[in-house]
């Protein structure tokens, strides 16, 4: 296990070396070499340090789609495990990763809660619930450092939505703070001791993040954390009142505004130079601790070798896919399907992870069309459309091309300044090349890719490119399109959000190779690492949307059972931006009735990180939620629907029926602020204010088997301050072995202090057979009977405790008496 403490005498030798550093060699430190390292200081025996985005999967320094990485199911979807056995598991893999990719620090867990079902990001956090997100982003922590590698926890603090993240100033009452926003970070960093902490863009109660007394209290002082708190990306934005907050390390570099600037204000003594060498201090702690400081032992010695991390991935995957609906369908078995046809986009290429800093390369994903295929060999499965998820580009599959040059799959990359002269001349594995921003490319006038494409199937295609600028599309010579695409959105990352596309009718022979040349003059850039963004491939878009719903129909018509994949593109689930609404894009929903009409045998898998509206959830034999499901998301999907693996998640966040019944929705300020105004209130808690019943409350799902209700005795009193220990049974009645999350919340019905209707004080999984009784031991935290009022503070009286399956199943209620 990893060593979390520093020593005294360790810190005092970091002392030393501090002390023989010149002033502008030590505020150099404090800002980053570049997107991703920190400075190397040869005169104390400092390396470099590297820092990746990490929360699922760990991409390294490039950007630009070179290097391929394990792509690991969504955050919602570990935390729909409820597990975090799973948890530390999956931050152990990431470790590995970061290894193998020569990183030392990972930039997650994401630790915000879901306030609003909005919230565009929210596939990359956890939970509406401060509990269940402490407990897994902890065991995600501890997983990672006891493998060598530092985790970041972020963005401390309630970097809760996307919109106008740089400015908005989030007022957040002082109970609310600290009950539910703070409280998500506490056990980890208390328990776990992070090693870096990430402070957020936007400002709490008027003050930026970067600059807040709260990465002063409660996070160093009274939770002891000792750190490096790294800025988020261009976060911090002043000189004097960064640096003389707990602020340690401005990213990215090496421009900023700190350097000479923080140089100045110390010689002016408007910033105490102890307050720099406290900063360069944790600098080096990191380095000892990632054993980047020469004549120090790192954390942990020997990492450990780690497991399988496709397995891993298709593991989470299956145990975080939520059965919210199931007449009887599921499972399926295979001697009885003769065809099952696979409908929708998504079905074909499928969401697999979110958009923006949490995006990874892997090297393959696996589509729920491929892992049917797979796992029914003696079945005959077949794909259609039926629906857009989203406009855009599909991307050719690296194995169906060809690089003319070096005869590798994949494509021929050639990048030209005004003149003509060749700036880059590489192979690349495939055609998405969706990040090409980059310094190396500064002065790219043309992008130029080249391939040879092998058809898999015959028949009429539509080939088109993504991209900004002038383009030209030549398939065998011929020249198909010479078009202008204006890009008007974001740019996130090296890359264009959302970039425009354009597309050509192509008549293709299965087994007929052509030779596809894009060329791309571009737009004058903003700088260097602006975006640049060339995708080639198929657009599936017929401009017949009534045609492929009705042939998708007349396919379920014809197959034994249908499996309909529906959700979101990134045009509505990334980094960046928020939601506007939670209805599926296009015309999904008019897809999953017409299937469900012509083939009573449909099942609807929903490929979304977060909530989306389902108002046909009745009209179909059942219902699975498979989040961002990674790399492995196919297979582990075929696992599920053919009962090889339970179903095994439950709701981290609560999904409801229409918009207008979400208690909390607006993630947009007026005047630059947003009112928490719901205060201790969000998530299940609001719904159970309401009184409006959600399409599936949190903690709901259902598995392959039936159980009894828990049994449990509770102790009728408890001394405030101690932890109430319960030891549940769970009866399996069915008949199957399978998966339960036994719950356990409580409820003060009087008493003056206002609280929630209901809260989650615990959670435990089990497993049994057909028949079998398993045991959990419960652990109920004393500050679960707590509340903030300038101190946690304990009201006596009777508390009830309720255990059940979910936040509205809760069959058994005891009371106990808190003295």
């Amino acid at each position: 296990m990893t060593d979390r403490t520093a020593t005294e005498p360790a810190t005092a030798a970091l002392r030393s070396l501090v002390g023989k550093l010149t002033l502008e060699q030590k505020v150099r430190l404090l800002t980053g070499a570049d997107n991703w390292a920190l400075h190397a200081e040869p005169a104390v025996g400092l390396r470099r340090i590297v820092l990746s985005d990490g929360p699922g999967g760990v991409r390294g320094e490039s950007w630009d789609g070179r290097f391929t990485a394990l792509n690991l199911p969504s955050a919602t979807a570990l935390a729909a495990t409820w597990d975090p056995r799973i948890a530390y598991r999956y931050g152990a893999v990431i470790a590995c990763e970061a290894r193998r990719m020569g990183v030392d620090v990972v930039l997650g867990p994401t630790i915000n809660l879901h306030r609003s079902p909005l919230g565009g990001r929210h596939f990359e956090a956890y939970s509406e619930d401060p509990l269940l997100t402490s407990r897994l982003a902890a065991a995600f922590v501890r997983g990672v450092q006891d493998g060598g590698v530092g985790a970041t926890p972020k963005h401390y603090v309630a970097n809760d939505a996307e919109t106008d993240r740089f400015t908005v100033d989030n007022r957040i009452g002082a109970r609310a703070l600290r009950e539910l926003y703070l409280a998500a970070f506490e056990d980890t960093v208390t328990g776990e001791r992070p090693w870096m902490m990430m402070s957020a863009y936007n400002s709490v109660n008027g003050t930026t993040m970067s600059e807040h007394p709260l990465l002063a209290e409660p996070l160093c002082g009274e939770w002891g954390f000792d750190g490096v708190v790294v800025s988020d990306w261009w976060a911090v934005r002043s000189t004097e009142p960064a640096a003389l907050a707990r602020q340690d390390l401005v990213m990215p570099g090496p421009e900023g505004p700190w350097g000479g600037k923080l140089t100045a204000a110390v010689r002016d003594g408007r910033v105490p130079e102890e307050a720099v060498d406290e900063k360069v201090l944790r600098i080096l702690r990191l380095a000892v601790r990632v054993g980047a400081l020469e004549g120090f032992a790192p954390a942990v010695a020997a990492p450990p070798a780690g497991e399988d991390g496709p397995a891993l991935a298709r593991e989470v995957a299956a145990a975080g896919t939520v059965l919210v609906r199931n007449s009887g369908e599921l499972p399926w078995s295979a001697d009885g399907l003769r065809s099952v046809a696979v409908i929708g986009h998504l079905g074909f290429l499928p969401r697999t992870q979110g958009g923006g800093s949490a995006t990874v390369e892997p090297a393959r994903a696996v589509s729920p069309l491929e892992g049917l295929r797979a796992a029914l060999p003696a079945t005959r499965v077949d794909w259609h459309l039926g629906a857009l998820a989203q406009r855009g580009i599909a991307p050719f599959a690296g194995s169906d091309l060809t690089d003319p040059v070096s005869g590798r799959p994949g494509v021929r990359l050639v990048c030209r300044g005004a003149d003509g002269t060749v700036i880059l001349d590489e192979h690349r594995r495939d055609a998405n090349l969706a990040r090409l921003g980059s310094a190396r490319l500064a002065h790219t006038a043309t992008v130029e890719v080249t391939a040879r494409y092998l058809p898999a199937r015959s028949g009429p295609v539509r080939i088109g490119v993504a991209g900004a600028g002038t383009l030209r599309l030549l398939v065998d010579g011929t020249e198909l399109l010479r078009e202008e695409l204006v890009h008007t959105g974001e740019e996130f990352g090296g890359g264009l959000v959302s970039p425009p596309h354009a597309s050509a009718p192509v008549e293709l022979d299965a087994g007929r190779p052509v030779d596809i040349a894009v060329r791309l003059d571009l737009p004058p850039r903003r700088g260097p690492d602006s975006g640049v963004t060339l995708v080639a491939g198929l657009d599936l878009d017929t401009g017949a949307p009534d045609a492929e719903i009705a042939a998708a129909a007349a396919a379920a018509r014809d197959a034994d059972a249908a499996l309909v994949v529906v959700g979101t593109g990134p045009e509505v689930e990334s980094e960046g931006f928020d939601r506007t609404t939670l209805a599926l894009p296009g015309r999904q929903d008019d897809l999953v009735r017409a299937v469900a009409a012509a083939n009573p045998r449909t099942v609807v898998a929903v490929n979304a990180g977060a909530p989306v509206l389902l108002p046909w959830r009745d009209d179909v034999a059942a219902v699975l939620l498979t989040w961002f499901g990674g790399q492995e998301f196919g297979h582990a999907l075929a696992d599920v629907l053919l009962g090889t693996v339970e179903p095994g998640g439950r709701l981290p966040t609560t999904w409801p029926v229409d918009e207008a019944d979400v208690p909390v929705l607006s993630t947009t300020p007026a005047a630059g602020r947003l009112p928490y105004d719901e205060g201790i209130r969000i998530g299940y808690r609001a719904w159970l204010e309401s009184g409006t019943e959600p399409a599936y409350p949190f903690g709901h799902g259902l598995g392959y088997t039936t159980w009894a209700p828990p049994a449990a005795g509770i102790p009728g009193e408890l001394a405030a301050g101690d932890d109430l220990l319960l030891t549940v049974a769970l009866r399996n009645t069915g008949e199957r072995r399978g998966k339960q999350v036994v719950q356990a919340y409580l409820s003060r019905p009087a008493g003056a202090v206002d609280r929630p209707v209901r809260w989650l004080a615990g959670h435990a999984t089990v497993t049994a057979g057909p028949g079998q009784t398993a045991t959990a031991d419960l652990r109920i935290p004393a500050r679960a009977f707590q509340h903030w009022d300038g101190a946690w503070r304990t009201e006596p009286g009777d508390f009830q405790v309720h255990l059940g399956f979910s936040s509205a199943d809760l069959a058994v209620t005891g009371t106990v008496r808190i003295h």
